[in-house]
């Protein structure tokens, strides 16, 4: 069965921008609405993405919540305001999904082993079902070597974005298709190679 192709896009350090994590000043997702800042130039990446007929697809690992850090609404908030930032912008996402569930998070229908949180391809798969999409002419942006496994795990190809706040993400076990160091670099990439 043949669909479109999609675009699954990465959300935090590949859409947004990273916050420092209060306590460990690690680069982390937003845990506040206020806090939510698009990276400089994603949105008309993502629109030329969906120009080029490629449904877009946030997946995203999300933690937060599992892990007692933020409470589930607010987690939800925040990703609402990435959608309405793009929005702003003129991207309309075709769908997405978040695995809000951690292997040892502290909240317990959260916590345990899921076959959603990368590397693993569950939200991938389920997209791809639910939206008739054909993971073979389909890609995988997103800036840890956990998006790449999960978008070779699905049947894609993979773009690894250089994003420096997700450096310690990255350990080069995964080799990636192409290698960016942002989404439009990345999506500039990733449309050159289709013509080939």
């Amino acid at each position: 069965m043949s669909g479109r192709p999609a675009a699954f896009l990465d959300r935090d350090g590949t859409l947004n921008e990273f916050v420092p994590d209060p306590v460990s000043g690690l680069p982390e997702s937003p845990l506040t609405v206020a806090d939510v800042r698009l990276i400089e130039g994603a949105a008309a990446a993502a629109r030329e993405l969906a120009q080029a007929g490629f449904a877009l697809v946030c997946v995203s690992n999300q933690p937060a919540a599992a892990k007692g850090k933020v409470s589930l609404e607010r987690l939800l908030a925040v990703h609402e305001r990435v959608l309405e930032l793009l929005r702003e912008q003129g991207v309309q996402l075709d769908g997405f999904r978040l695995c809000l569930h951690h292997p040892q998070g502290v909240v317990p229908e959260l916590s345990g082993p899921c076959d959603c949180r990368k590397p693993a391809p569950g939200m991938l798969l389920d997209a791809a079902e639910a939206l008739g999409l054909d993971l073979a002419s389909s890609w995988m942006l997103g800036d840890t070597d956990s998006d790449v496994a999960a978008g070779r795990a699905a049947g894609c190809r993979t773009v690894l974005i250089e994003h420096p706040g997700s450096a310690h993400k990255r350990v080069a076990e995964e080799s990636p298709d192409v290698v960016a160091s942002n989404l439009a670099d990345g999506v500039a990439q990733l449309l050159k190679e289709r013509l080939r």
